[in-house]
């Protein structure tokens, strides 16, 4: 895994002061949060970073997801479909939880769209054998994701993915920034910021 000796990105970044719209629940062994929008019969599973799922910030992302008709939890795909009758699921992931995005769009096709924001790149053939549609969210000033593994990612999956996917790179942004960014005192970065949350729905909207 890239920089995995480097210390943990997560730490970049502003905690947003958000209480949050949806409700804690326990799924099985498992502490998660979700929120539901009025009618929906799709749901998006949110990995966070390595702050976890009671972090504001990734709160404030699942309720955003949830206000784009989106059933939004930290859980399994069991619960999404059994408790909150999703029929259609897509899965989002932060840092480490971008990683797992990528894995878990290799191995359950019933993942109908996946957004892996500034995911560290595995350097190995597999990472292109994608099974849905898969949205990748990179920064260009990040530290502890080099742009020639960002470039190796692209040619690998131009060369073997049979399925739809995009990858993207946010001038002038560093790691964590779509999500550890507040708006309000990073005008500078405002733009990019909202539009990668943008596009995170709009590519949720397309496949799921």
């Amino acid at each position: 895994m890239a920089n995995e000796l480097r210390p943990c990105p997560c730490g970049i970044g502003d905690r947003f002061d958000y209480e949050g719209c949806g409700q804690e629940v326990q799924v099985e062994h498992i502490k998660a949060y979700v929120c539901k929008p009025a009618s929906t019969d799709k749901a998006v599973i949110v990995i966070h970073d390595i702050f976890g799922w009671q972090l504001p910030n990734t709160r404030y992302m699942a309720d955003m997801l949830a206000a784009n008709g989106y059933i939004e939890a930290d859980a399994v795909l069991k619960y999404l479909k059994e408790q909150c009758g999703a029929k259609k699921l897509g899965v989002v992931g932060f840092c480490w939880g971008g990683v797992a995005v990528h894995h878990l769009m290799m191995t359950y096709s019933e993942l109908k769209a996946g957004v892996s924001l500034y995911g560290l790149i595995k350097d190995s053939d597999d990472i292109s054998n994608l099974l849905n549609p898969t949205f990748f969210i990179f920064a260009e000033k990040d530290d502890f994701i080099p742009l020639h593994q960002v470039t190796l990612l692209e040619q690998k999956l131009k060369k073997n993915c049979k399925v739809d996917y995009e990858v993207k790179i946010y001038p002038g942004q560093t790691h964590g920034f779509v999500h550890r960014k507040r708006e309000d005192i990073n005008p500078q970065d405002k733009p990019f910021i909202e539009e990668g949350r943008k596009d995170m729905i709009n590519w949720l909207n397309k496949y799921v």
